[in-house]
């Protein structure tokens, strides 16, 4: 028992491989255990199974084995796959179960046998046991046979295909072993059950014995029709009816479905064909010919005897029918005749449909003249027979096929054969009258039998009542009849299933079968045959509706009788006021009429009575137009309200053409005339108002008639109308004198030209050419067109039955009127003559021949179908040797179809078939012109007749690589167009399947192209079933191509949408109406290639179930589809999502990992997204056409807003089947597919989605394969889709997969993925790197060295951006690399420093920092940023963006604003007061929580910085959430916003908190200020109130900020410079003056500037006006006012310069001054209007000079060729000009060496500058000045020699220069310390002044222009000795930067370069910081850290930042 604990533990599946018994068994019961318990057929669970089963049946130990069987059993009943299993599982039984000894186990195996035909897989179970009984073993046969017996008496012969088990049941019979002929003896019982004598014919051959017993069993078997018992999955509501049946213990409950329960199976389906013509005897056609009638009868007897044969093999029987029929004609000897129409009758029999070429094309349609003909012989008994023929004929047609052309002279000569001297005439012609009247009901016979006395008509009608239709079940042809010569004595019925003949074609399908019309629309035989004009429009001719659309028809009623019914329906004074010599009694007697008709029931009202009391005298000639108008206006009512007759119509219609013309009331009239044809349909009604108007002479009444025939036609459609009696009336009316008829006739033409076409013209061309033209004018007019759908005329009589047969009238009426042109008979002019000179053996008479049928065809135009012995003729010459002769004649038979139309039919099975033959030409030009010669012939006669018997089929068997090419290509193009085929396309299946298989590829590809067309109307199933035959190896590949057709398979064309109206229209019945709404809804663009009229045709739906006639059937996928598309595209499944996460992980399915996606992989979608994304959208998914995808692209965007949580459940599919989309070639698609997914993250970032792992996984591997696209479009695309995913799944797991990316082999991939790596450590920090920062850095520098340029870049920026975020440590992480790669990097990362602002800059807009109220901001945010912002404006945006970014200062990489909070600045500039935003209820910050942690919902995307500090991130995202508020567009949340924001500010201990926010609160405010401005003041509909209040808001809060000085030094000179311009436009406001309180919002604004010039950065603010100015000088619109403004603010700063000198940054402020004065050369200055600007310079700079001296030329170094500068020679001149005034000597020295004091290192220049200075101390006034000189020259030049200067002077001098310097130096020293944020940090204890800010220049140049690297080291040298720093020892000194003091910004023109201003700064602050430590003793000891210079600094605390340089050095140990 050891090992079975082994087993034991293993899984199910497992233990059902064991190669223990025990443990299958084991495993076996414990399946059938689990089998039983899942209840779900489609649960995973069953695919484990699917390749065990087959083991389950075939296990080789008999006791598990039954186990076995009993799970597999459970298996097939219960699982969704089980179908997969069958072929296997089958033979599994058929060969290891039934030979089994054991009882139960073959009873086992039959029921698995049958559970798979009940799950629809009975042909693969059937053809199973059939191949069993091949089997040696008797058992195995013996089992088959009970097996498929079994299965017949439970599912019936529908479902067990018969004719295979038929073939082989005479070779069982024969069999050696007796249980095997016994078990086939129940099997024959069992068949003959179900299909009767059908079974004879098979079973005569079988031993006579056997057959006398089967007999004997047949009898007794019971003649109820068997039923089905056992039913298919998809029967399920026929079972539920059967146990219903059953209950109640209905035993013949059953009659009505019994028809449908047993099809009736043929017999000569199921027989063998017999090949008879080789049998026939040698001498047959001599014989025939004999003059002795006794040889003639031999020859006969022996076709006799070969005709028995039920089935006949297809041959060329021509010559044979060809002599019999001339016996039957021409023979003397009777009984002859009788025995060649007996073989006849035989051939046809046996040949069924094939039969159909030779009879001329047998529908009772075409035989018809030859009928008739025949009824007129002397011969009464002829005539009996004719009409008994006629009455069997009759009882095989519908309503349809029975049109009233056929009726009319098929009736006209029966009524003479009723009144026949001949009583047996007189009895079949009643006969034949009453099956007509059955079949076509009493609307369309009773006009015929109108002259009938009343004891006939009865008669009639009591045949009618005896006879049995046909019709109904599907019946047989009467086409078996030659020509209807009555000698064959009645037409032998064949059954249904053959389908054959025409006529019974036509009668599966509604619509009559008229000769003609050509069959466009998809071999339908179209209806509406013109001459049925009378009483058959419209609906009343539906054949569908058989007798309910039966017409009002009533008897003409006596007057007196009308007046009794009207009497008593109208009131009395009415009736006798009716003819009152009164006009106005006769006005109060109609008014009254009229309430009456409105006020009665329908049921009840007598129209004829009615009507006929109008018509009393004065009726019609009544004299007063008010009576008469509302005369006319009753007609209408009782029209359209009751149920109005033709007899009451004939009653008023003469009176109302005779008004139509009447000015007054001819409008009446016409209403009255359109409710009549309403009501009577148009065709009769037209017919009988144009006589009438014809058979007067009034000509207004003929024009207005026409008037209004043209308006009806448009509203009631063209149906049924008679062309030939209009085209006479017109005729007739253009030829009329009157020019308003002419008119009115033409414009007729025109509206009938809409519907008839072209072929119009056709009968008028012998009108005079000045007509001619007016008619083509008009028809020009109408070209182009479409005729518009009919909104009336769906009588109510109609049902409303919506069906198609109506629309296709409308087609076709083009070619019936084709169909009523005079054609020739040229029958006479192809004589015998002729014939033989076209068969004459030389090529030249030939020819001749040839040209006169040419000239012939020529002349006659049109011709009629008789054309003598043409055909043959012409035949021959198709394979005439001469190809020239070849191409003439089929260049005859083009022009032979269009000379004889539609009745070129008849020729297509002898002419039209030889023409395909000649595509096997081995000529180019040959094969082209027969090409031709098809399709006309095709135009003419439709598809149908080509496609029917073996014809078709027989050509493709011939192994002609050219017929084969040809004739495939043509059935390709012309299969998609037919809406049905007949079944015989099947034939050619075959064939098809050996073309794919061709040696000729061009045949290989036709085949390939023909697949799609042939499958769609074939299907899948038949054509895969086809494949049967063929070799395994074929069979496979053709499988295989049969597929991939499946996916290319065309739609079905839809049925014409002419009445797409009708539905809709009011008329339609209710039923339809929602259905159409529904449709409606779903929209165009979600249909599919279906033209779009089809949405309203939906209603046909309904209608499905009439589909039984055939007709419907091809339309029915198209309905279903479309009403599909209304629901849901994505459906929710529960839990679906989850589930298939679960198999995906326990591995139940493939895991979403490929290379290139296979099939497998496809189907495995296509599977998991059945149940949940609509059918049709899968569909159009899973196209093999791209543009397919693209429509279901555009329908997923159409529905993903309004679907959003079926794409969330769906979203692991949507995403997987993208994946495929990224694998297509198709550029479209990708922009689609990209497109979509833009989209769908936006809205799963709204909507707060995270991706699962299993999403991300199976997704964004693929979407970075796109990343590496060739075109930038789609890597623009990918990129941004990678950004916008980082909001739904966090980034440091994109960096994993983007990772990965950079593997790729793809170069562009590589280094896309790179730069996207940077972009996302630049916006999340180093956290992002995964696994660690180090690994990653790592394998991001191994592509430094990659050989693809771009890639190295890429590698080299990327890492340049972590460094920039991450600073030095970047090397240590990155670990040792090459040489060669290190030097590339470390020359990028001092490129880099030297552009502050190449650093790439992201918009902070893609962090996904959620903060709580994200939404309540977003609606207005959520725009993007507008487009026609001007660049100012945009600048300004992305500035403000990258202040966000930066604004966390140096502690913590930047903290972020999340989307929601940005402002969208261009949205709130937009100036033209349209962003009226609406803003939700705003949340009200609690400010004293500010210093406290916000929680934040747990963030998906980690803190972002190793020394992330949460307060500052809480803190910052509350304040900028307030601050974009601030600019809102709704003035309470700015003014609650200011509110906030000025409370913070009042309270000294939260006013840090908004230091680093302070630019961008001016922004906001300036933004405010300029929207109050543009948009606020213009309102008219503002109360100006709230303005004051929120003007008194920003300036109170801005006063609050611009006390704390601190604070107020952030703000940088861009923003100052627009708060400046902002604050002095509003001083220059009128409209504020005007404001009540205006002149005090003036006043604060004065008292907050003067503030803001105190208390900003001193240098940034004089830059700022310095810009300011320019830019209002430079502008023509700013007003004068404003530049004086500007200069005042100027001369205050002048004013506190004297105070401010030392903190201000004079290098920039000279730089300022220096490019005002090139754009403001003095010349251009003295031209201002005002003096004031150059005496503000003057003085300004003046100011400068007193204030510093010559040193005032040291500050020039920002100053790029001092030379060009008009500034230094300007302050040259003041220097020189105040030494002048104080009376110096050394002046002129000092004017020499003025230019360039840096520079004078020569001994004798440095004597006469101290020489200078000495003078200075010596002089009283100056000695404070020489001794600051002389300090700072020590300090500049610490070598510098004064000694000499001392030793000369006195010992007091000596000691009291020495203690001045001292003094000095404490002086500054202490300064430096003092903690004012004007001076920046010193470094090395040395004490700078302040005044030698230079640093910008080590930024660059802030104009932008390049400075060679000279110029830079020059400076260096100066600034190192400024610095008293030792040129010598450079190395180990730490960078620039951190030495010189760090710049409170450098010059900035405006908002725009804070770029590089923020840029620098947060470099160099971070700069600072590394070597900070370096030297971490001065550090303490000169007091650093006391200020943080930068404007984004946020604490100004020691400790804080003590404790911080700890926390920086420890990380770096």
């Amino acid at each position: 028992m050891g090992d079975d604990s082994e087993w034991m533990k293993l899984p199910i599946d497992q233990k059902c491989e064991h190669k223990l018994w025990k443990a299958r068994l084991n495993g076996y019961e414990e399946a059938l255990k689990l089998f039983q318990k899942i209840d779900d057929e489609k649960s995973p669970e069953w695919s484990k199974y699917l390749g065990l089963i087959k083991k389950f049946v075939t296990d080789s130990n008999a006791v598990a084995q039954l186990k076995g069987l009993e799970a597999a059993l459970a298996y097939v009943e219960n699982a969704h796959v089980a179908g997969k299993t069958t072929g296997e599982v089958a033979s599994g039984v058929v060969n290891k179960v039934f030979n089994q000894p054991k009882a139960r186990a073959k009873e086992l195996g039959l029921d698995i046998c049958l559970m798979y035909i009940e799950i629809e897989k009975g042909e693969a179970v059937q053809e199973e046991l059939l191949k069993g009984l091949d089997n040696k073993n008797p058992k195995i046969i013996v089992a088959c046979i009970e097996t498929l017996r079994k299965a017949l008496s439970e599912f019936g012969s529908k479902i067990i295909s018969l004719k295979p088990i038929i073939k082989v049941l005479p070779k069982l019979f024969e069999s050696r072993e007796k249980a095997v002929r016994d078990e086939a003896k129940l099997l024959a019982v069992e068949i003959y059950r179900w299909i009767r004598d059908a079974l004879r014919p098979p079973l005569q051959n079988i031993n006579s014995v056997q057959l006398k017993e089967l007999e004997e069993e047949w009898v007794k078997l019971s003649s109820a029709a068997p039923k089905q018992t056992r039913f298919l999955r998809s029967q399920q509501e026929l079972k539920a009816k059967f146990e219903q049946q059953q209950a109640v213990g209905d035993a013949d409950g059953g009659g009505d479905d019994g028809d449908e329960a047993v099809p009736q199976v043929d017999a000569y389906e199921l027989l063998e064909a017999v090949e008879i013509l080789s049998k026939l005897p040698k001498d047959f056609y001599d014989k025939i010919e004999a003059k002795k009638w006794q040889e003639r009868k031999e020859a006969l007897e022996a076709v006799e005897m070969l005709v028995k044969n039920p089935k006949l093999e297809a041959g060329d029987y021509a010559d044979l029918v060809k002599v019999l029929k001339k016996v039957v004609g021409k023979d003397t000897n009777v009984m002859l005749v009788a025995l060649a129409a007996k073989c006849l009758a035989g051939l046809a029999a046996g040949l069924r449909k094939k039969f159909g070429q030779y009879a001329g094309h047998t529908t009772l349609q075409n035989i018809s003249e030859d009928v008739l003909a025949v009824m007129d012989n002397k011969n009464p008994t002829i005539k009996q027979q004719t009409s008994l023929f006629i009455a069997r004929s009759f009882r095989h047609c519908s309503p349809s096929t029975l049109p009233k052309s056929l009726l009319k002279p098929f009736c006209a000569a029966l009524l003479k054969h009723i009144n026949d001297s001949a009583p047996e005439v007189r009895d079949a012609g009643f006969e034949a009258l009453g099956t007509a009247l059955k079949v076509a009901g009493e609307k369309a016979v009773n006009p015929f039998l109108a002259d009938v006395d009343k004891l006939k008509l009865d008669r009639i009608k009591e045949c009618a009542e005896k006879v049995e239709l046909v019709y109904g079940k599907k019946m047989g042809g009467t086409a078996d009849k030659k020509e209807g010569k009555p000698a064959i004595g009645k037409a032998p019925v064949l059954s249904g299933a053959a389908g054959d003949k025409e006529t019974k074609d036509a009668a599966a399908k509604p619509g009559p079968l008229k000769k003609a019309p050509a069959m466009k629309s998809g071999g339908l035989p179209k209806k509406g045959k013109p001459a049925a004009a009378a009483g058959m429009g419209g609906a009343g001719a539906k054949g569908k509706k058989g007798p309910e659309t039966k017409e009002i028809f009533e008897s003409e009623l006596s007057i007196e009788v009308c007046e009794e019914k009207a009497a008593a329906v109208l009131p009395a004074s009415c009736i006798q006021q009716l003819d009152s010599g009164n006009w106005k009694e006769r006005l109060a007697c109609m008014e009254e009429f009229q309430k009456a008709v409105e006020l009665m029931e329908r049921s009840e009202m007598p129209c004829q009575a009615l009507v006929r009391m109008l018509a009393k005298k004065p009726g019609w000639k009544e004299t007063n137009f008010q009576v008469m108008q509302i005369k006319l206006h009753i007609v209408a009512l009782v029209a359209q309200k009751g149920n109005f007759s033709k007899t009451s119509a004939q009653i008023v219609l003469d009176g109302l053409v005779d008004k139509v013309g009447d000015v007054k009331c001819g409008s009446n009239a016409k209403e009255a005339m359109t409710a009549i044809a309403e009501a009577c349909q148009l065709p009769w009604t037209a017919e009988q108002v144009v006589a009438m108007a014809f058979s007067q002479k009034n000509p207004k009444n003929q024009s207005e008639t026409l008037n209004w025939l043209s308006n009806a036609i448009r509203e009631f459609g063209f149906s049924g109308l008679n062309v030939k009696a209009f085209i006479s009336n017109v005729k007739t009316a253009l030829a009329a004198t009157n020019p308003a008829v002419r008119t009115s006739a033409i414009t007729l033409l025109g509206v009938m030209y809409l519907y008839v076409g072209p072929p119009l013209r056709m009968f008028f061309e012998d009108e005079k050419p000045a007509l001619l033209s007016q008619i083509d004018a008009e028809f020009e007019k109408m070209q182009g067109q479409t005729a518009p759908a009919p909104t009336r005329g769906i009588s109510r009589h109609s049902g409303g039955s919506g069906d198609d047969g109506e629309e296709e009238e409308q087609e076709d009426v083009g070619n019936d009127v084709v169909d009523l042109l005079p054609r020739t008979d040229i029958g006479d002019k192809i004589t015998t003559e002729l014939v033989s000179k076209i068969g004459d053996k030389n090529w030249k008479i030939r020819k001749e021949g040839l040209d006169e049928v040419t000239s012939i065809i020529n002349d006659a135009k049109f011709i009629q179908p008789n054309i003598g012995e043409l055909p043959g003729a012409l035949k021959s010459r198709l394979n005439d040797s001469n190809k020239i002769l070849v191409q003439q004649t089929l260049s005859i038979l083009q022009q032979l179809a269009a000379a004889m139309g539609p009745n070129i039919k008849q020729h297509v099975k002898n002419l039209g078939v030889p023409i395909i033959t000649v595509l096997g030409d081995s000529k180019n030009t040959v094969r082209a012109a027969a090409l031709a010669t098809v399709n006309a012939w095709a135009e003419q006669t439709g598809m149908k007749e080509w496609l029917e018997g073996e014809d078709l089929s027989e050509e493709l068997k011939k192994e002609n690589p050219f017929l084969r090419q040809e004739l495939l290509g043509w059935l390709a193009e012309k299969l998609p167009t037919l809406r049905s085929v007949p079944s015989d396309l099947l034939l050619c299946v075959p064939h098809l399947y050996s073309c794919l298989e061709d040696r000729n590829g061009d045949v290989r590809k036709k085949a390939q192209d023909a697949l799609p067309s042939f499958m769609m109307h074939l299907g899948f199933e038949k054509m895969a079933k086809a494949t049967g035959k063929l070799k395994p190896t074929s069979k496979d590949q053709v499988l295989a191509m049969l597929e991939k057709a499946k996916a290319n398979m065309p739609a079905k064309p839809a049925p014409p949408a002419k009445a797409s109206s009708r539905v809709v229209g009011g008329a339609a019945p209710a039923k339809f109406q929602p259905t159409s709404g529904l449709a409606e809804d779903s929209g165009s663009n979600t249909m599919e290639s279906k033209p779009d009229p089809k949405k309203a045709k939906v209603g046909g739906a309904s209608s499905k179930a009439k589909g039984v006639q055939g007709k419907k059937v091809p339309t029915k996928p198209n309905l279903k589809e479309d009403d599909d598309k209304s629901g849901p595209i994505f459906i929710i499944v529960p839990n679906g999502k989850e589930q298939r996460m679960k198999d995906e992980k326990g591995l139940k399915v493939l895991k979403w990992n490929f290379t290139t996606p296979r099939d497998e992989y496809i189907e495995q979608l296509k599977t998991q997204m059945s149940s949940c994304v609509a059918k049709w959208l899968q569909d159009e998914m899973f196209h093999a056409d791209f543009q397919h995808h693209n429509k279901a692209l555009a329908v997923m965007i159409e529905h993903l807003e309004s679907e959003k949580d079926g794409v969330i459940s769906c979203l692991d599919l949507i995403l997987k089947w993208l994946t495929l989309r990224f694998f297509d070639t198709n550029t479209s698609v990708l922009m689609k597919a990209l497109e979509y997914l833009k989209l769908l993250f936006n809205l799963l970032s709204q909507e707060e989605y995270h991706l699962t792992e299993n999403e991300a996984s199976s997704f964004i591997p693929y979407l970075i394969l796109k990343v590496g696209e060739p075109k930038d479009v789609i890597r623009k695309d990918v990129r941004a889709i990678l950004n916008r995913m980082c909001l739904i799944y966090p980034a440091s797991k994109m960096f994993t997969f983007i990772m990965e990316g950079t593997k790729s082999k793809n170069s562009k991939q590589r280094a896309e993925c790179l730069e996207e790596l940077g972009c996302l450590v630049e916006s999340y920090g180093m956290n992002v790197c995964q696994p660690t920062p180090g690994k990653a850095l790592k394998e991001m520098a191994t592509h430094i060295g990659d050989r693809d340029n771009t890639v190295r870049n890429a590698a080299l920026n990327t890492i340049v951006t972590v460094y920039n975020v991450h600073g030095d440590q970047v090397f240590k992480l990155i670990g040792n690399l090459s040489e060669k790669d290190m030097s590339m990097l470390e020359e990028r990362i001092k490129r880099s420093a030297k552009r502050p602002a190449a650093a790439p800059v992201r918009q902070a807009e893609e962090k996904p920092q959620r903060v709580q109220n994200i939404n309540t901001n977003a609606s207005m945010l959520r725009k993007g940023p507008a487009e026609d912002m001007s660049s100012k404006l945009k600048i300004m945006y992305r500035t403000y963006r990258i202040q966000n970014r930066n604004m966390g200062g140096h502690s913590e990489t930047t903290h972020t604003v999340p989307r929601e909070f940005q402002l969208d600045l261009d949205e709130i500039e937009n100036d033209n007061g349209t962003v009226r935003c609406e803003m939700p209820a705003l949340v009200q910050h609690k400010l004293d929580d500010i210093f406290e942690p916000v929680l934040i919902p747990e963030p998906k995307i980690r803190a972002v910085s190793p020394h992330f500090d949460d307060l500052h991130s809480n803190t910052a995202s509350t304040i900028n959430f307030v601050i974009s508020q601030v600019a809102s567009g709704d003035i309470n949340t700015s003014i609650q916003a200011l509110a906030q924001i000025d409370e913070v500010l009042r309270q000294e201990d939260k006013a840090e908190a908004m230091s680093g926010h302070i630019d961008q609160f001016l922004i906001a405010t300036f933004m405010q200020l300029r929207l109050i401005y543009n948009t606020h003041m213009a309102d008219e509909k503002l109360d100006k109130d709230e303005i004051v209040k929120l003007y008194s808001c920003i300036i109170g809060s801005m006063i609050s900020l611009f006390q704390i000085e601190s604070l107020a030094r952030e703000a940088s000179t861009g923003v100052l410079k627009d708060l400046m311009h902002g604050l002095i436009t509003l001083m220059l406001d009128s409209r504020v003056e005007d404001l009540e309180e205006g002149e005090q919002v003036i006043r604060s604004v004065n008292l907050l500037v003067v503030k803001v010039l105190e208390k900003s950065d001193q240098t940034n603010i004089l830059s700022a006006l310095l810009v300011l100015l320019q830019d209002s000088l430079l502008a023509t619109a700013s007003s004068p006012k404003f530049s004086e403004l500007v200069m005042k603010c100027l001369w205050r700063m002048v004013r506190l310069l004297p105070e401010t000198i030392n903190s201000i940054n004079l290098d920039r402020i000279l730089l300022d001054i220096h490019i005002f004065m090139k754009v403001f050369p003095k010349e251009k200055l003295k031209q201002c209007k005002s003096e004031f600007p150059i005496r503000t310079l003057k003085t300004l700079l003046h100011t400068l000079c007193k204030l510093k001296g010559p040193k005032i030329l040291d500050h020039l170094t920002m100053i790029d060729n001092k030379n060009e500068s008009e500034l230094e020679a300007h302050l040259c001149r003041v220097m020189k000009h105040s030494m002048d005034q104080t009376g110096s000597k050394a002046d002129k020295e000092m004017e020499k060496g003025a230019s360039r004091i840096e520079e004078k290192s020569s001994k004798a220049k440095v004597n006469d500058i101290l020489a200078e200075i000495f003078k200075k101390i010596g002089s009283k006034e100056n000695t404070k000045e020489g001794l600051a000189e002389l300090y700072e020259y020590k300090k500049k030049y610490s070598d510098a020699d004064i000694e000499p200067f001392l030793k000369n002077s006195s010992q007091f001098f000596q000691s009291y220069v020495e203690r001045g310097l001292r003094l000095i130096e404490t002086e500054r020293e202490g300064k430096g310390r003092i903690p004012s944020t004007g001076i920046p940090p010193q470094m090395e204890g040395t004490c700078v002044p302040a005044s030698t800010n230079t640093v910008s220049s080590s930024i660059g140049n802030t104009n932008g222009e390049e400075v060679g690297p000279s110029v830079y080291l020059e400076r260096l040298k100066i600034l190192r000795q400024r610095c008293g720093l030792d040129n010598a020892k450079q190395e180990d000194r730490p960078p620039l930067t951190s030495v010189l003091s760090k710049p409170a910004v450098p010059a900035v023109a405006s908002s725009t370069d804070m770029l590089h201003s923020k840029l620098s700064q947060l470099r160099e602050s971070r700069e600072q910081y590394q070597h900070l430590d370096l030297d971490s003793n001065q550090t303490h000891s000169s007091g650093i850290g006391t200020t943080m210079a930068s404007p984004s600094s946020t604490a100004a605390n020691i400790d804080d930042l003590k404790k911080r340089l700890e926390r920086i050095k420890s990380s770096r140990k």
